[in-house]
């Protein structure tokens, strides 16, 4: 009896089972780094003492970080919410009107380029198997790994959040009070760069172009928060 030789599997990466805490987190790390430095860098110019410049900087960033899990939740709640009306709907229908469903299952395949017996067959089997997830995947684009889910986006946003913002709370802690605003500055581009490199490695995007597009608005926004800082130069 001849040996046959076991097909052999390959691994493969994706990063779409990322996506939906990815998103939180490089949105909440940038925001942490740009909002809080910006705001230090603001009060700094405005000829702010070290203890003011500080206490403003950790106000930002607990504000900051229950704004940015309080909004994704809701976000993320509104789409899950929008998910669980149309699976509703999927489920009436399939007990409802099960040939028509499976028809419209079969066109969905047959536009994807099947013949219209090949569909019919592939649509038979897959109702067949779990009717619900088919016309879930495959009418409606909802799979697990895409699924809204509201928790783990805040949860991420608000870490991600806190992460970002102690780059600048630690260089306001340790620069000379009179360089505060250029240490902050320096510091948080540097971390700019960084989490926007990361970010673009950990979704399989250009690492450069994710850096430097992070970094180029973070500074655009702390020189505005110095112009408006430079403003007001009074101690407060």
């Amino acid at each position: 009896m001849p040996n046959r030789a076991r097909p052999r599997t390959h691994a493969e990466l994706h990063r779409t089972d990322r996506v939906g805490w990815l998103r939180a987190a490089v949105l909440g790390a940038n925001d942490g780094i740009v909002s809080v430095a910006g705001l230090v860098v603001g009060v700094a110019a405005s000829g702010a003492d070290s203890g003011a410049i500080l206490t403003a900087g950790i106000a930002g960033t607990v504000a900051g970080a229950m704004s940015m899990a309080a909004g994704e939740y809701v976000s993320v709640q509104s789409q899950a919410d929008t998910e669980r009306a149309d699976m509703a709907i999927e489920r009436r229908e399939l007990r409802e009107q099960p040939e028509a469903e499976l028809r419209e299952l079969a066109r969905i395949y047959e536009q994807r380029g099947l013949d219209p017996a090949l569909a019919l067959q592939v649509a038979e089997q897959l109702t067949a198997h779990d009717a619900l997830a088919a016309h879930a995947r495959d009418e409606l684009g909802i799979s697990a790994s895409l699924r809204a889910r509201p928790v783990q986006a805040a949860l991420a946003s608000a870490a991600a959040f806190c992460a970002g913002a102690a780059l600048p709370i630690a260089a306001t802690l340790l620069a000379p009070p009179a360089h505060a605003a250029t240490v902050v500055t320096a510091s948080t581009l540097f971390g700019l760069l960084l989490s926007g490199g990361l970010a673009g490695w950990a979704g399989g995007a250009s690492v450069p172009r994710g850096a430097l597009r992070v970094t180029f608005w973070g500074a655009l926004a702390m020189g505005a928060a110095h112009l408006i800082g430079g403003l007001f130069d009074v101690a407060v």
